[in-house]
């Protein structure tokens, strides 16, 4: 399933040009992706509590397309809660944040990892991302949408990426 979902992204996606044009056009293939990363993850027992909640920071079309895409569907027997977030003071309670290419990554990611603390997938979408804590980071590469790997990262908050995930062939393991 998610090997269709990422040849459906790159033929998609072959051609895209310019930054900001890139980064509007890939909202849906990056919401889709992100809501089918969390069923290759190992998660903790904490982590199955409650809502299953993906947080969204400074993208509120990522932050819609999420919603829309997740709408009355479940994470195990945990309801998908999509929260959008204006800045990395107000998160709270995430098992995902999604830091969007409107936030420093680099800049804040120590403030942003001390504020979720263990438990939370971080997936960006900013070149050096993974170097800053970063576990998935969306990239262009030749005009494809691609995403870094970095299982160190994951680990250190208690999250494991599957076989499955990893062998992915738009997958760059860091």
């Amino acid at each position: 399933m998610v090997k269709k979902i990422l040849l459906t992204v790159m033929v998609a996606l072959f051609g895209v040009s310019g930054y900001v044009k890139a980064q509007d056009q890939l909202v849906k293939p990056k919401a889709l992706l992100t809501l089918s990363f969390i069923r290759y993850l190992g998660w903790s027992e904490e982590a199955r509590q409650g809502d299953f909640v993906i947080g969204v920071i400074r993208d509120r079309d990522m932050a819609n397309m999420l919603s829309n895409q997740s709408a009355g569907k479940k994470f195990g027997f945990q309801d998908v809660v999509v929260k959008n977030f204006k800045s990395v003071a107000e998160v709270e309670d995430c098992q995902v944040i999604f830091v969007s290419h409107n936030v420093n990554f680099g800049k804040n990611a120590a403030a942003l990892l001390d504020k979720v603390g263990k438990d939370t997938l971080i997936i960006t979408e900013e070149e050096g991302a993974v170097k800053s804590g970063s576990m998935i980071n969306f990239v262009v590469r030749e005009s494809r949408l691609r995403f870094e790997l970095s299982k160190q990262n994951a680990s250190v908050s208690n999250i494991q990426f599957s076989q499955k995930l990893t062998d992915l062939t738009a997958a760059i393991n860091l």
